[in-house]
């Protein structure tokens, strides 16, 4: 994704920590994907709209994310909280982030083991999600209906899809808050790659998050690999026609790490 800082435009590139944030990162991008179809209006995109959502489904429907959304966010709720009083931090501001928490925890709370049903029960989109894994598996002869459907006028078949897809809203609302909540948590820091390689120890258990903002001018490409105790980044420099090669240079780079 490309960023703009104070001094130029970056490249960000996003390395999770622990599976979690990875699953958060996951359907934030495919949510975001989902939301730009749907405004589309040709029967492709409407298409590529209904196949996201059966990504998003499969990813979002695990009954351990539910655990782990509403663990998230009574732990920031408490968080904040705790900030009652402190007169460094604004009441009205306290008060609004507040708010988002709470309708995100009644929101998610009321919905989140819907969201796997919005798809299973229902006959057509039951269907469609099992040809969709097909090559080919989609065509007019295969399912008629869907075939009809997509004849449809783009609002009717938009319509069509929020209907479906309304669980939805409440698990977009959640990740969105809590990877915001957690980017915010970052403080950036100019290191640098001695020979392309980069490496940095960590507090056990601190971050979760580590972002890198790269100058595209540079041409170079970070390799990011870690865990709790330690991170690495090797720059490569990406030949789009054949094998990319190690960065022998030393260059100069952004980091935040986010807890």
């Amino acid at each position: 994704m490309l960023f703009t800082n104070l001094r130029s435009i970056v490249i960000l590139y996003e390395h999770p920590f622990n599976e979690r944030i990875r699953t958060y990162l996951r359907l934030e991008y495919l949510l975001g994907r989902f939301e730009q179809l749907l405004l589309r209006s040709s029967e492709i995109d409407h298409h590529f709209a209904l196949t996201t959502l059966f990504e998003i489904v499969d990813v979002g429907g695990r009954s351990d994310l539910k655990s782990d959304i509403l663990k998230e966010l009574d732990r920031h709720k408490q968080q904040f909280n705790s900030y009652r009083g402190n007169p460094s931090v604004s009441e009205e501001v306290l008060d609004e982030l507040l708010q988002k928490i709470d309708k995100c925890l009644t929101g998610f709370n009321t919905i989140g083991s819907r969201i796997g049903n919005c798809v299973s029960d229902n006959d057509f989109l039951t269907g469609l999600r099992n040809r969709v894994g097909i090559p080919g598996g989609t065509c007019a002869f295969d399912l008629p209906a869907y075939h009809a459907w997509k004849q449809l006028d783009p609002d009717k078949r938009r319509q069509d899809i929020l209907k479906w897809s309304e669980p939805l809203k409440a698990l977009n609302d959640s990740v969105v808050l809590l990877m915001r909540l957690l980017r915010e948590s970052g403080a950036p820091q100019r290191v640098i790659a001695v020979n392309g390689q980069f490496q940095q120890a960590l507090p056990q258990g601190r971050f979760q998050l580590m972002r890198v903002f790269i100058d595209p001018a540079l041409g170079l490409v970070p390799e990011i690999s870690g865990n709790r105790m330690m991170v690495w980044v090797r720059l490569i420099h990406q030949n789009w026609e054949g094998k990319p090669q190690a960065a022998a240079e030393t260059a100069e780079f952004e980091i935040e790490l986010c807890s």
